[in-house]
């Protein structure tokens, strides 16, 4: 199947749909997993989270077909671990209330869940599907509290493959959706504020750089020397540069290669950021006077 363009809105919300719908996903065998390790000291804990795409429309345009589509994420809060980073949306499975909330998606009660995508959906294992529902409930029910995002506002194109934690002992499992409108965003106080990122960003090559992290004192013991990750520059909305890096950037990385084939540049010729992340990074808890 050909790339979708990202001129087309219509055609590309469609190939990407058909492209996730066929890909395979691995969702009932990690929430097996997830399973098996409860109760155990090295327990893991699932997650569900929305990469939410929006096409953002051209204001100097009278059309509404002109424009680019974006990621929504949000830029985490002091109040929680890995304060400042960017997320996709989304949160920890709730083992109670999202079994219970799930009929409302799978019987079709919100329209999230629709047309192709549902169908593609239907067409994987009976296990699978539950899987992916659940999960898309939880990511659904994470992103209104956190964000204020109606339900009513999104729409469902498909599953990634899951991306797992080992440091957090946590699986995420991703769900690719269409944010149909703009929207009052309305956080709580994990939430300090959504960051748009163009699509056309990640296909500049000089967009991306190599992220070097020097762990606080108390945590050199646990590795030794910085740790290096790739990672996105692009200046925010402020003139300030963010960067994008961790399991976010790779959620979405494994999008653009599902969806158009993209891989990561070289990085040996690209930027560096270097950091020392706080004691508080992997907390959440900052000094209050």
């Amino acid at each position: 199947m050909e790339s979708p363009s990202l001129s087309d809105k219509v055609g590309f919300l469609e190939s990407v749909t058909d492209i996730l719908g066929r890909n395979p996903v691995d969702f009932a065998d990690k929430a097996h997993f997830i399973q098996s390790t409860r109760g155990t000291q090295n327990e893991y804990s699932a997650a569900g989270v929305l990469l939410l795409l929006y096409f953002k429309p051209d204001r100097l345009s009278s059309s509404q077909r002109e424009g680019e589509f974006t990621f929504q994420l949000i830029k985490r809060s002091s109040t929680v671990t890995q304060p400042g980073d960017l997320s996709c949306p989304g949160g920890l499975l709730h083992r109670f209330f999202d079994p219970l909330l799930r009929p409302v998606i799978m019987f079709n009660l919100l329209p999230i869940m629709q047309g192709k995508a549902r169908q593609y959906a239907r067409m994987r294992d009976k296990e699978t599907f539950n899987t992916i529902t659940l999960f898309l409930t939880n990511a659904v029910r994470e992103t209104w509290e956190e964000t204020g995002l109606s339900p009513f506002n999104i729409t469902f194109a498909g599953p990634l493959p899951s991306y797992t934690l080992h440091f957090f002992r946590r699986t995420i499992f991703p769900l690719v959706c269409h944010v149909k409108k703009e929207w009052p965003f309305r956080p709580n106080d994990e939430v300090d504020r959504i960051v748009e990122i163009p699509l056309s960003v990640f296909f500049n090559a000089s967009s991306y750089g190599t992220f070097i992290i020097e762990m606080p004192d108390e945590y050199r013991t646990m590795r030794e020397g910085p740790l290096e990750f790739p990672c996105l520059l692009f200046p925010d909305r402020t003139g300030d540069e963010e960067i994008l890096w961790g399991a976010t950037f790779s959620i979405i990385m494994n999008f653009l290669q599902v969806v158009f084939g993209l891989r990561l540049p070289d990085l040996l010729s690209k930027r560096t950021i270097r950091k020392t992340l706080s004691p508080a990074y992997l907390t959440g808890h900052i000094k209050r006077s």
